[in-house]
């Protein structure tokens, strides 16, 4: 007994050794593994805080800073295709207002008031609410106590909020109140609107027009009394050549508009502020991505001060493919022939624009693109650019279009090369003659062209729908027969949309009907109605052999540099939209047509036989809305050419419209010759410099 209690005690002995030194061995494993834990922490507090510190007190430094754009910066020039400087940035003296940090309404209000004592502010658009808001503000007390002791408990019970209270007291702000603010009260209020509109901590414009020198000085000598005014100069566009072009050029937002209200989301989706000035129409608008600069970056100090981060540029600078010369010779040209239209020729009562489309067939590029239209006002003819008409006004072709119309028939197997048919009058049942301008006996599909027959064109149309005709008798063709000519002529161009690289480009007019004899209108130019780019493409596809170009206006994009055009960006190459699939022979014949009618044919004179051009002419009834009520209410005469040159290697064409020149009870011989005038004209200054 007493041996096995020693045993056992001997096992206890050596269990609890044994344990000891377990637990020995263990505490020196975790001691070592904390100390390398502890080591590697050292180490790695000392690249954090010594090594690396800088580059995370940026990081942290970049999570706290609050980053701010500059205002709009200046835009990107635009310059025509031989380097001439169309559209520039004009330095513009510009009040502007920053809140400081601290600043109560009532500070502003005063701010504003002797801001008004020294700016002449155009308080105009001042509205109701924002002066009604003034007047609570500028009269804290009298405003609170229009708030019942009831309205003050319901507030107190979360029943109205703060802002159903200011609401109230502006509601209540009386019409005789109101009354008792004069102007410079008026003038301080529509400042203190300006001050507080927008992000708090952006810089508002207070004026940026017509900022006198006056102004601009009195505004740096008393910066005590207005404090948180600056002055300083920003920009506006330039158009270096007046009002050439202007309608295209497009517009460009004011600092005090920023951006339209009808495009915010779409701007700030984009990562714009609402203040930022940007382009609002045609090329402005259309290269605004390229156009607009890239803002200066600030860091928004703890004194509220603007600490540069970095520095932003102007923008891309455009080329494009107008030449800015025979722009504005033509311009000249179409400006003088207008007023003499108005005052000399006869008949011109609802004459008032004019179109000219110069281009290059083979590229698409617009040389020149001019609109005006010529208004009376006080005793006076006045012009005014019209140039975006060209890819919105609906014109009624007339005949010009025949050499779609001549491809209709060949393509369709209806009309043969070297056809001769009989022009004489066509008559439908209950339906007026139709009838070409003279009786021009038997003549090909040349002759046709070269004296523009209208019942050539008539025959044609009646075999494209498949139809039966009988002199004096019902006429009925298939309503596919329409679906035909519009797919062929829109391989022309004509109908759809060019791709001109300007925004709103319209479609023109498609007639719905589908009766026989409109049919025969629309293959003389009398039923669709086009617009002057449409044509001008019509007339380079004919030029081309049926390769239609997309017209375009963007030639080249530079970086801006001090040296002007030396950083090329990107070149804009030609698009061909499609080929029309028709055998070359078709288009030989058309264009041998069209050389007959400059030659010696219908437009014999309007354009100088030296120059070797080949076009057609077009004479159209339109109809117009004198009262602007809506209703179409006098037939008028519109006249057309679209012309080539020179017809062996077409290099140019010219498209020139003149709505309207004509009232619809005259005949064609009385018409006026403006379209003559201006064709021969134009094409002569286009060879002038172009030798």
């Amino acid at each position: 007994m007493k041996k096995k209690i020693n045993n056992d005690k001997h096992y206890k002995n050596y269990y609890s050794t044994n344990i000891s030194s377990i637990v020995n061995k263990r505490y020196k494993i975790l001691s070592i593994i904390l100390s390398i834990f502890f080591i590697f922490l050292i180490i790695s507090l000392f690249y954090v805080q010594i090594i690396d510190g800088n580059k995370y007190k940026y990081k942290l430094s970049l999570i706290n800073e609050v980053v701010i754009d500059g205002s709009s910066p200046a835009r990107g020039r635009i310059y025509d295709r031989n380097g001439n400087v169309i559209v520039d940035n004009q330095a513009v003296k510009t009040i502007y207002y920053k809140k400081k940090i601290g600043i109560t309404k009532k500070d502003e209000v005063t701010l504003a008031y002797n801001a008004a004592e020294l700016l002449e502010i155009d308080y105009k658009k001042l509205n109701d609410y924002d002066l009604r808001n003034f007047w609570v503000i500028n009269n804290s007390l009298s405003a609170r106590n229009k708030i019942t002791e009831e309205e003050w408990t319901l507030y107190e019970e979360r029943k109205l909020s703060l802002d159903d209270i200011e609401k109230l007291k502006r509601d209540r702000v009386t019409e005789e109140e109101l009354n008792e603010y004069k102007a410079i009260d008026r003038e301080a209020a529509y400042i203190y609107y300006l001050m507080n509109k927008g992000y708090s901590y952006q810089e508002k414009v207070i004026k940026d027009e017509d900022v006198t020198d006056e102004e601009y000085a009195l505004v740096a000598a008393n910066k005590e009394e207005l404090n948180g005014f600056i002055n300083k100069l920003d920009w506006n566009r330039h158009y270096v050549y007046g009002d050439t072009m202007r309608s295209i050029l497009g517009n460009v937002s004011s600092s005090s508009n920023g951006i339209p209200y009808e495009n915010k989301e779409s701007y700030l989706a984009l990562g714009y502020s609402l203040n930022d000035r940007v382009g609002t129409s045609y090329l402005e608008y259309q290269y605004e991505s390229i156009l607009k600069g890239t803002k200066n970056k600030y860091i928004l100090g703890s004194n509220g001060e603007y600490i540069l981060k970095e520095e932003g540029s102007r923008g891309n600078d455009i080329v494009l493919t107008i030449d800015i010369k025979l722009q504005k010779e033509i311009e000249k040209i179409v400006i003088d022939e207008l007023i003499k239209a108005k005052t000399k020729d006869k008949h011109t009562k609802y004459f008032d624009r004019a179109f000219v489309i110069v281009s290059n067939p083979k590229t698409g590029e617009i040389l020149a693109m001019v609109g005006k239209i010529i208004k009376k006002e006080d005793g006076k003819w006045k012009i005014y650019d019209y140039s975006n008409g060209i890819i919105s006004e609906s014109i009624t072709p007339g005949s010009s279009v025949k050499a779609a119309s001549h491809m209709v028939g060949y393509m369709t197997g209806n009309l043969k090369i070297g056809e001769y048919r009989n022009d004489a009058c066509i008559k439908i049942a209950a339906t007026p003659l139709k009838c070409s301008y003279t009786r021009y006996g038997n003549i090909n599909d040349v002759q046709a062209l070269k004296y523009s027959s209208n019942t050539y064109q008539f025959q044609t149309a009646i075999k494209v729908g498949k139809g039966k005709y009988k002199y004096n008798g019902p006429l009925k063709l298939n309503d596919n027969a329409f679906d035909t000519y519009r797919d062929i002529f829109s391989q022309f161009g004509l109908g759809v949309k060019t791709g001109i690289d300007l925004p709103n480009e319209q479609l023109g007019y498609t007639g719905t009907s589908k009766q026989a004899g409109l049919l025969l209108d629309y293959s003389i130019g009398q039923y669709d109605n086009y617009t002057p780019i449409q044509m001008s493409q019509y007339i380079n596809t004919v030029a081309n052999d049926g390769m239609r170009m997309k017209p375009f206006l963007l030639k080249e994009v530079y970086s801006p540099t001090k040296d002007g055009l030396t950083s090329l960006i990107y070149t804009n190459s030609p698009i061909m939209l499609n080929q029309i699939n028709a055998d070359k022979k078709y288009f030989s014949r058309i264009k041998k047509g069209l050389q007959e009618v400059i030659k010696s044919g219908t437009g014999y004179g309007f354009i100088d036989n030296k120059y070797k051009a080949a076009g057609k002419t077009g004479t159209s009834e339109s109809f117009i809305d004198t009262n602007n009520d809506g209703k179409i209410d006098k037939e008028t005469l519109s006249t057309s050419l679209v012309a080539y040159a020179p017809y062996d290697n077409p290099k140019v064409t010219f498209t020139v419209i003149t709505p309207n020149i004509g009232t619809g009870n005259i005949s064609f011989n009385q018409i006026s010759t403006i379209n003559k005038r201006i064709s021969r004209k134009i094409s002569k200054k286009y060879f002038e410099i172009y030798k």
